[in-house]
């Protein structure tokens, strides 16, 4: 390749990439050069990694040239730089959890997400920053720094899966793991304006991932398409024995069930509760979606959920009590290690009041389908009622629990939900549309989200950062 085709290597979608990989058009090597010296030029402005691992993505890179070159093409990620949050285990590399008290970890294993990425032969650029332990919801690390938003650097990304949301939007990497416990793959998604999706709870493994609470952390993709989500999932996806939260159910091929229109569908809208929480600006943006979703064949019903009330306030609950219990011995011994805006999360909960939660936890989980979208296959709202805040105004007004109250409830069901953007804001700032899906059938969201991605009209364009 030239140096003007790799200069706008970044520019292209993981899919498209991925076929230039495969026609032999660009090495992967090419594309790690071009993805590393990327990073080295943004990273100091953005601040989405903790570490870099440019010497084994470069050695990596030429074992899968090598390999391609030889006809072992292993797929769609093969030859692919991809990067993770820095909860999930990297054998040999520091893994932090965005916590001082593991400014020094060196694994001796990978998690299995990053083992079935390696698998995949995806090459790993990477370890991206987040908020402090994942407990929040900004991306402002007081010992990692600030991440900031390629839409402009002086707001948030949202987080807690900071790093990944401003490392996709600003093409530094063709995908990213997050995780998400109150909303931290979709709410940075939203903030960013690139697609992420929650799968069920269950559908991928949380082995080797840093928990923030046990029975509500997910893992997921975060890519620039809904394509390369679905791409990202079908790698990362799959009972792990060694997880005692892994759901044995089969992967499906996501992106090969991709196309069609939203004919039939039924999709409801909870105006009622959408009303209550999001502000103008993301409001208009969502009903210009909703407008969509309708012409494109859906068939869309406003609906009153008072459910989702009850699930928000549950998934506070079971979060808090779970973060603090993993936490126990270390806000026991060293609580100063702590900042302020993490340590002020922790309360100590009654038996009885995380018991409720819990209880309620479990019925969401068998009934929420039924609760939620009886009539229905999706269920629409926005991803965040808000967009980005400035990261100066952070100081004086934590936006972090209103940025979860679109999210949370579907951590305590476990439902798949996804994000995905529908439109900039009259700041030029982006807003999240979700679709969330009932257990297991990512399919459908997937299916619904791509076609408003590329059918809808409306358009997004690139981050104003180069």
């Amino acid at each position: 390749m030239t140096a003007a085709d790799t200069a706008t290597l970044h520019s292209l979608t993981l899919h498209n990439l991925a076929s230039q990989i495969e026609a032999k058009d660009v090495s992967p090597v090419e594309v790690t050069d071009a993805s590393l010296e990327r990073i080295e030029r943004l990273n100091p402005t953005l601040n989405a990694f903790i570490t870099v691992m440019a010497d084994q993505a470069r050695a990596d890179a030429r074992t899968a040239a090598d390999e391609i070159a030889a006809g072992k093409y292993r797929g769609a990620l093969h030859g692919v730089p991809v990067a993770v949050k820095d909860l999930c285990q990297t054998k040999d590399v520091l893994t932090t959890a965005g916590s001082n008290f593991f400014a020094e970890w060196i694994p001796d294993e990978d998690a299995t997400v990053v083992q079935k990425l390696r698998d995949a032969g995806a090459i790993i650029v990477g370890k991206l920053n987040l908020h402090e332990w994942a407990f929040g919801a900004t991306g402002l690390n007081p010992h990692f720094g600030a991440v900031r938003n390629p839409w402009d650097t002086q707001r948030i990304t949202g987080g807690s899966s900071s790093g990944s949301g401003a490392a996709v939007a600003a093409g530094l990497c063709y995908a990213a793991l997050g995780s998400d416990t109150g909303g931290s793959i979709r709410i940075p998604s939203s903030l960013c304006g690139i697609a992420g999706i929650k799968p069920t709870y269950g559908r991928v493994s949380l082995q080797g991932v840093v928990p923030l609470a046990w029975s509500l952390d997910h893992i997921g993709p975060m890519t620039r398409s809904v394509r390369d989500c679905a791409v990202v999932l079908e790698a990362i996806a799959g009972h792990d024995p060694d997880d005692p939260a892994s759901a044995n159910v089969p992967v499906e091929p996501w992106s090969q069930h991709l196309e069609g229109g939203l004919e039939g569908l039924r999709i409801a809208v909870p105006q009622s509760y959408i009303d209550e929480y999001a502000l103008p600006d993301v409001a208009s943006r969502f009903s210009d979606a909703v407008e969509a979703l309708s012409r494109l064949g859906a068939d869309v019903r406003t609906v009153e959920l008072p459910a989702l009330h009850e699930y928000w306030a549950a998934a506070g609950i079971v979060l808090l009590g779970e973060a603090a219990t993993f936490h126990k011995d270390r806000l026991a011994s060293e609580p100063e290690r702590f900042t302020e805006s993490v340590s002020t999360r922790f309360v100590e909960l009654k038996a009885v009041e995380y018991i409720t939660a819990a209880r309620q936890r479990d019925e969401a989980r068998r009934v929420a389908d039924a609760v939620l979208m009886a009539d229905f296959d999706l269920l629409a709202m926005p991803a965040t009622p808000r967009t980005a805040v400035t990261i100066e105004s952070v100081e004086r007004d934590d936006p972090t629990l209103g940025l979860t109250r679109f999210t949370a409830m579907f951590d305590l069901s476990g439902q798949p939900a996804i994000s995905i953007p529908c439109g900039l804001t009259d700041e030029g700032l982006p807003v999240g549309l979700q679709l969330v899906g009932k257990m297991y059938d990512e399919r459908t969201v997937l299916r619904a989200a791509h076609v408003f991605e590329t059918q809808s009209g409306i358009s997004m364009p690139p981050p104003p950062i180069d």
